[in-house]
C-alpha cells in the first residue's frame, strides 16, 4: 500500500464510512469523483434528483478537501470528454499516476459490469470493495435464501432483527410479537397535525445545481424549483432528528394513510438521504429504537419503521442481485400497453392518479402506499408493461436507484416476477383508495358505482384483471376469496364489468382523458 492510489466515489456513496475510504490516505491518495453525462442520463432522471445527487456531491467533495483530503472533482462542463466512470477513472489514473484504483462496489447492475471490465481494460490493479453500509452482505442472503422454496422478506426480516439486535429482549422480540402490521393500517383524517419535514434553503452550490440543471436538461421531468431537500450529512442528520421527535410517534398507525395536499403526512422522506449514503441505515434504525425504548415513540410506529429498512431495503437489495440478467425482463402477465401519457402530465379525471403524479412532479416524491396502490395498482389493473412501468418509477422518484426501484416494481408493484417477491399481485378495486384516502371524494368519477359511465375506473378493470388472469392467479391461496366471489358473479354483471373494462382501455389505447 505504498504507492499512490486513486478513489473514486460515486454519487450514492456520499459516506466517511464507505469502504473505499476506511483507509484513504490523506498524503497520498486521491479521491476522484465526477458529474458524468452518462450517469445523468441514463434514464432521463427528474430534475430534483439531479440537483440532490449533484449538489449533495459537491457539498461531499468540498468537505473531505476542508478535512485534508486530496480530491479531484470534475464538474458537468469541466471536460465533454469525460462522460462515464470509466473515462473518469482513465483520467486519473493518468493524471496523478496512480498505482492502484480503489472503489466500492456499484449498487446497479450496469455500473457493475462496467467496474468489472476496469480490471483488464486500466493500466493498474483495480479492487472492487464490499458495500458494508448494507448490514446483509450478498453471501449472507444468498446463503439465507439457499434452498428456500419461497423467499419471504418476513422471514428474512427476522434474521435481521437477530443480527442487529433491533427491538430485541434478549432473543425474543420485543413485546413478543415481530410484525405490528395490524394496528397500521388506519385512515388518516384532516383534525391530525401533520409535522412537514424540515426545509432546507439552497446555498450557493445549490443554487449553481439548479441553474446548470436548468439550462442542460431542460426537457427532463419534474420541476427544479422550489428545492428544499437535504444536501449535506448536517442537514440530513437534522430531517432524522425531525422525523424521530415529531413524526415517528404515529408513523405506524398513518403509514399507509392518503390525503389530498397531504403530501408527507408522517412520512420520514429519509430513503434518498440513506441511499445516497448522507445517513447510515443502522444509525437511523438505532435513533428510532432508542425513541421506543425512551418511551417517545410505540412499538407498532417503531416495529414497523425498523422493518422498511432493515427488513424490506436489505430484502429488495438481495432480490435484485439473486434475479440475474434478466429481471427486468419479467412480464408474468404478458401486458404491453404503454404506459398512458398522464403518467407525466396528472391530466385526468382519476383524482388519486392526478394528486400523485401532481405532487411526484412537483417534489419528486409520493410515499409508499401512493406508489404502490395508486400507480402501481393502475397499471397493473390495466395492462401496462411492466418495464415501462418500471422504467417511469426510476425516472420520476428522488430516492429510485435501480437496486431498490426494480425490485419494489417488477417484483412487489407490478407481479412480474410471477410471485418470486410477493405473495400475491396488490390488485384491489377503488374500495381500498376511498378507504385509506379522502382522494375519492374530489373526484369525478362514482367510487360506490361499478360499471356506468361515471363509476370509478378502478371497478371495472379489477374485475377485468382477475377474470382475464384466472388460469394464471386462481391457484393462488390468498386470492382464493376474490376468485370465489368472481365465480358466483351473475353472468350479467361480469360481462358488464368486462364490456366497462374494455370501454376503458379502448380510451386508453387512443390517448384520451380518462
Amino acid at each position: 500500500m505504498s504507492g499512490k492510489r486513486a478513489i473514486l466515489i460515486m454519487g450514492d456513496q456520499l459516506s466517511r464510512g464507505v469502504s473505499s475510504l476506511k483507509d484513504a490516505r490523506k498524503t497520498k491518495d486521491v479521491i476522484v469523483m465526477g458529474e458524468l453525462m452518462d450517469e445523468t442520463t441514463s434514464v432521463k432522471h427528474h430534475k430534483k434528483k439531479l440537483i440532490l445527487v449533484l449538489s449533495a456531491m459537491r457539498h461531499f467533495a468540498e468537505e473531505l478537501k476542508k478535512d485534508g483530503y486530496k480530491v479531484d472533482y470534475r464538474k458537468l462542463d469541466d471536460d465533454d470528454d469525460i462522460r462515464s466512470f470509466s473515462d473518469l477513472a482513465k483520467a486519473a489514473i493518468e493524471k496523478h499516476g496512480a498505482e492502484e484504483l480503489i472503489v466500492t462496489e456499484p449498487s446497479e447492475r450496469r455500473v457493475r459490469h462496467e467496474a468489472e471490465g476496469w480490471k483488464m481494460s486500466l493500466s493498474v490493479p483495480v479492487e472492487i470493495r464490499p458495500d458494508d453500509r448494507f448490514i446483509a452482505s450478498h453471501e449472507e442472503f444468498e446463503a439465507w435464501a439457499d434452498g428456500r422454496k419461497q423467499l419471504r422478506m418476513e422471514y428474512f426480516y427476522r434474521e435481521m432483527r437477530r443480527k442487529t439486535g433491533l427491538l430485541m429482549d434478549g432473543d425474543k422480540p420485543a413485546g413478543g410479537a415481530w410484525n405490528y402490521d395490524k394496528e397500521n393500517r388506519k385512515p388518516a383524517s384532516r383534525d391530525l397535525f401533520m409535522p412537514a419535514p424540515p426545509s432546507f434553503k439552497p446555498d450557493k452550490t445549490t443554487a449553481d445545481i439548479i441553474a446548470l440543471v436548468e439550462e442542460r436538461f431542460a426537457d427532463h421531468f419534474g420541476d427544479a424549483e422550489p428545492f428544499h431537500y437535504a444536501v449535506t450529512r448536517k442537514e440530513a442528520l437534522k430531517a432524522l432528528g425531525h422525523f424521530i421527535k415529531e413524526a415517528l410517534p404515529r408513523f405506524g398507525d398513518f403509514q399507509d394513510a392518503m390525503l389530498t395536499g397531504e403530501r408527507f403526512l408522517y412520512h420520514s422522506v429519509l430513503s434518498a438521504y440513506i441511499n445516497m449514503g448522507l445517513l447510515d441505515p443502522l444509525e437511523v434504525c438505532e435513533r428510532a429504537e432508542k425513541a421506543y425504548r425512551d418511551g417517545d415513540a410505540p412499538l407498532n410506529a417503531v416495529e414497523g419503521f425498523i422493518r422498511q429498512i432493515i427488513g424490506w431495503r436489505e430484502y429488495v437489495r438481495g432480490m435484485y442481485w439473486r434475479g440475474g440478467e434478466e429481471y427486468l425482463d419479467q412480464n408474468f402477465f404478458d401486458n404491453t400497453r404503454k404506459l398512458p401519457w398522464f403518467y407525466w402530465s396528472g391530466d385526468t379525471d382519476m383524482a388519486c392518479i392526478r394528486e400523485t403524479v401532481t405532487q411526484t412532479k412537483e417534489d419528486a416524491y409520493a410515499h409508499h402506499i401512493q406508489r404502490l396502490m395508486v400507480t402501481g395498482l393502475f397499471a397493473m389493473l390495466a395492462g401496462i408493461d411492466p418495464y415501462d412501468v418500471h422504467e417511469w418509477y426510476l425516472i420520476v422518484y428522488f430516492d429510485a436507484f435501480e437496486w431498490v426501484e426494480a425490485p419494489n416494481v417488477i417484483g412487489m408493484s407490478q407481479y412480474a416476477d410471477g410471485g418470486a417477491l410477493g405473495s400475491k399481485p396488490y390488485a384491489a378495486s377503488g374500495a381500498y383508495i376511498n378507504r385509506m384516502s379522502d382522494y375519492c371524494k374530489n373526484c369525478r368519477y362514482n367510487v360506490s358505482k361499478k360499471t356506468e359511465e361515471d363509476a370509478c375506473p378502478f371497478n371495472a378493470l379489477y374485475w377485468d384483471f382477475l377474470a382475464r388472469n384466472e388460469k394464471k392467479l386462481k391457484g393462488n391461496p390468498r386470492l382464493g376469496q376474490m376468485y370465489r366471489t368472481l365465480g358466483k358473479m351473475e353472468k350479467g354483471a361480469k360481462l358488464s364489468y368486462r364490456a366497462r373494462a374494455r370501454a376503458i382501455l379502448e380510451k386508453l389505447d387512443a390517448g384520451e382523458c380518462i
